[in-house]
């Protein structure tokens, strides 16, 4: 059973648009974990015929992230809503698969491993069903201009 979806626009939450929107769902957030669910499509970055390059786990992972920090800045009570910029660095990364086929359902779930000032990092697990298909660990750096 897929588990249901979190009623939250994710445009208030990430910055993505068009075909760099790759989550189609929020399926948990809060606390240091996040889930999200995607569902690749030929309107996707790196889509060749009948399936997209598994590098694309790296944006999955980091627009899970953006979802967790931009959900954590919203209840803040002093967050102004205005964005500031993060430089995100890839730590490492992973892949099982090379290629994801067109209408794979992909479940991402980050979990936030170290946080210090605005220093962060996340480890990231991208599943198609039970199969782990990638494993990122990204580091994210929020300027404070």
């Amino acid at each position: 059973m897929t588990p249901r979806a979190i009623d939250i626009d994710i445009n208030t939450i990430i910055p993505h648009r068009d075909q760099m929107q790759l989550i189609d769902e929020i399926i948990e957030i809060g606390g240091d974990e996040t889930i999200s669910c995607s569902t690749v499509t030929n309107k996707w970055p790196l889509f060749n015929k009948k399936h997209v390059q598994s590098i694309v786990l790296i944006e999955l992972v980091a627009q899970t992230a953006a979802a967790a920090i931009g959900w954590k800045k919203k209840q803040r009570k002093d967050d102004d809503g205005q964005g500031k910029g993060w430089i995100v660095g890839i730590k490492q990364a992973e892949f099982f698969i090379d290629k994801i086929p067109v209408n794979a359902i992909i479940e991402t779930t980050t979990c936030e491993k170290y946080n210090f000032e605005n220093l962060t990092e996340i480890l990231g697990i991208t599943k198609i069903g039970s199969k782990v298909v990638g494993r990122v660990y990204l580091q994210v750096v929020e300027s404070d201009l």
